[in-house]
């Protein structure tokens, strides 16, 4: 079947510099586009910032700091155990045979496992400040979530019926036309309630200005920053004067073995050491201060993507920034992501029963001590039973009193409190009584 020359054109788009630029404006393909587009051209162009550089998604990444926050979130998040719950008399239980348990936890697509998915919604938040991906349905039932790039999509807009449009361009070039009710649309922070804010656009300022430090960083060296001293003479020396000069000068002090050689200056000549270093450009200073506010517009502490620059990593420093990180950097993004799913995934009378939840107790899987101190506090209270536990650590449930919920006090089931334990507290007494009948010390 012969295609249409917009389908020619749009494939082409997308794949002649993947990742780079065309699939950017691959989602435009077939539409008229003026000057005034400004939403093409920043996709097109980048977005421009003050210090010259252009901000992009493929730019941006090539900053070191960019790449560690979006890779520290995205991976995180992605490899936290996610599941359907069903509420069953208040209790919640894995809704294991659910279909959409199975395509979030399992396998969300072909192509896919649930971490590579994952990863992709939230670097796509991260940058684009929306991730969008379209749900494939046989009946009722969910059977598969698509991952669509965003950068193909082209702006949501609110149609005359109220419903929400999405325009997507595929990898073949051909445009689709989907509404919110085919769409799973996860919106970062943002004013519009059709679409959320690009972290991209607004910190253009920043991320710009750390793009033109590293070039400039880069032309320093390349231009001889590593300069180690200048030779000086009142005199003025020809060409052929300063060739001599100069192959002497390689010639007698180059090299490991020429090291720590004394040097003899003659017709007047004073050598200097040029000290000229990065430093003294305040390079460095001006790099480190880029880091720390690149780590401020993804809320990222800057120890956690190796900057330790006027920061602790010991005690209780480094554990409370942790605890910072997870309330106020990943809570965020989990709660955004489970309250799409439930919206999006579960019809309308299931969300009474099931929702959708991470669990972030999957954080403490490396940390053997931490777990085993969890562990210890939840069985002694009464929350968790030994088999529970055994569970989470794929180890075989032992039954009988192993799950049974305990206490601290002398590892009573939960429902014996306040009973004697087999006689224990009469036979205290007989030993008491006993005890008092005896005599005590040397009578007379």
């Amino acid at each position: 079947m012969a295609k249409s020359l917009t389908q020619v054109l749009g494939q082409a788009l997308i794949k002649s510099a993947e990742p780079g630029m065309a699939s950017s404006v691959a989602g435009w393909a077939g539409r008229r586009i003026g000057l005034t587009d400004s939403t093409f051209w920043s996709k097109f162009y980048g977005t421009d910032s003050a210090s010259g550089k252009v901000v992009s998604q493929q730019t941006a990444l090539q900053l070191s700091t960019v790449w560690a926050c979006v890779r520290l979130i995205a991976e995180t998040i992605a490899t936290l155990p996610i599941a359907l719950y069903e509420d069953k008399n208040g209790a919640p239980v894995v809704a294991s045979s659910h279909p959409v348990n199975f395509v979030i936890s399992q396998q969300p697509n072909a192509d896919q496992t649930p971490v590579e998915f994952w990863e992709n919604v939230m670097a796509s938040l991260l940058l684009q400040g929306n991730s969008f991906c379209e749900p494939h349905m046989s009946g009722r039932s969910l059977t598969s979530l698509e991952f669509l790039l965003p950068q193909n999509m082209s702006p949501p807009r609110r149609l005359a019926d109220g419903r929400i449009e999405y325009r997507y361009t595929d990898s073949f070039g051909k445009p689709h036309t989907l509404t919110d009710e085919q769409m799973v649309h996860v919106r970062a922070f943002g004013t519009d309630p059709l679409c959320g804010l690009s972290p991209l656009s607004y910190g253009r300022q920043v991320l710009g200005s750390a793009m033109a430090a590293d070039e400039s960083a880069a032309k320093m060296f390349a231009n001889g920053m590593k300069l180690g001293g200048v030779l000086s003479t009142d005199q003025i020396l020809n060409p052929k004067q300063r060739g001599e000069l100069r192959d002497d000068m390689v010639k007698q002090y180059e090299g490991v073995t020429n090291a720590g050689k004394t040097m003899l200056l003659e017709a007047g000549m004073k050598y200097q050491q040029v000290s000229m270093t990065p430093e003294d450009a305040q390079m460095l200073q001006t790099r480190a201060f880029n880091v720390e506010e690149i780590c401020r517009w993804f809320r990222v502490p800057p120890w956690m993507v190796g900057h330790t620059q006027n920061s602790t990593s010991w005690g209780t420093g480094m554990e409370q920034q942790m605890i910072g990180f997870l309330s106020f950097t990943l809570l965020p993004w989990i709660k955004r992501i489970e309250m799409c799913a439930n919206r999006r995934l579960l019809r309308p009378d299931e969300r009474r029963r099931f929702y959708v939840k991470f669990n972030p107790e999957g954080l403490l899987r490396m940390d053997s001590s931490a777990r085993a101190a969890f562990y210890s506090s939840m069985t002694q209270n009464g929350i968790y039973t030994r088999d529970d536990c055994r569970r989470k650590e794929n180890l075989p449930p032992q039954g009988g009193n192993a799950a049974k919920l305990t206490v601290q006090s002398n590892m009573l089931p939960i429902d014996k409190l306040g009973e004697d334990p087999g006689g224990a507290n009469q036979a205290k007494a007989a030993l008491l009584d006993w005890l008092n009948d005896q005599p005590r010390g040397n009578t007379p």
